[in-house]
C-alpha cells in the first residue's frame, strides 16, 4: 500500500507531567513524552510533556482512525475540557493529529485492489464538535516519502 497513516489526540504542557494528565482525565494514555528525556547530551531539553490516545491500526481511513481515537475520549470529554483550559497558554494545549506518508515506491499487496480507498477522508459533525469544546487544535501531515524521480 502506497500510504501509511495514522491518528492520535495529544494532551501536552510544558509544566504538567502525562502522570498528573492522566489521573486528571481518568484514562491511561497509549504513548507518553516526557520533557527532557530525547536527549542526555548536549542539555536539550523537549518541548513539553505529552499525553497521547493513539490509533495506528493498518486499513482505516483517518475517519475511522480518528472515531476510533475519539469513542474512547467521549466519556471523558468534561475532564479534557477543563485539563485543556488549564494547560492552554504557553507551551500548552491539546491537538487532534493526523499524520500521513505516502511513498510511491511500495509495492501493491496481493488484493490491494478490494481494498478501501485511504487517500481521501472528511470530519464529520462529531468530531468538529469534539474540537470545538475542548478547544483542541487540528493538525495534519503529510509527507511525500518517494523520493526524487531520477528521470525528473
Amino acid at each position: 500500500m502506497p500510504l501509511h497513516q495514522y491518528a492520535y489526540f495529544a494532551l501536552f504542557s510544558q509544566h504538567t507531567s502525562a502522570d498528573d494528565m492522566t489521573s486528571q482525565v481518568g484514562i491511561a494514555p497509549d504513548e507518553v513524552t516526557v520533557r527532557g528525556s530525547r536527549f542526555t547530551e548536549p542539555t536539550a531539553i523537549p518541548v513539553d510533556h505529552s499525553w497521547m490516545v493513539v490509533c495506528r491500526e493498518p486499513g482505516l481511513s483517518v475517519d475511522e482512525q480518528i472515531t476510533r481515537v475519539l469513542d474512547r475520549l467521549q466519556p471523558h470529554i468534561d475532564r479534557i475540557s477543563d485539563l485543556i483550559g488549564y494547560l492552554t497558554g504557553p507551551g500548552g494545549g491539546a491537538v487532534l493529529q493526523v499524520v500521513r506518508y505516502f511513498n510511491a515506491t511500495d509495492q501493491a499487496q496481493p488484493g490491494a485492489a478490494a481494498a478501501p480507498n485511504l487517500f481521501g477522508w472528511h470530519l464529520d459533525r462529531k468530531v468538529l464538535d469534539f474540537l470545538r469544546t475542548t478547544g483542541a487544535e487540528l493538525d495534519i501531515d503529510e509527507y511525500d516519502m518517494a523520493g526524487d524521480d531520477p528521470a525528473g
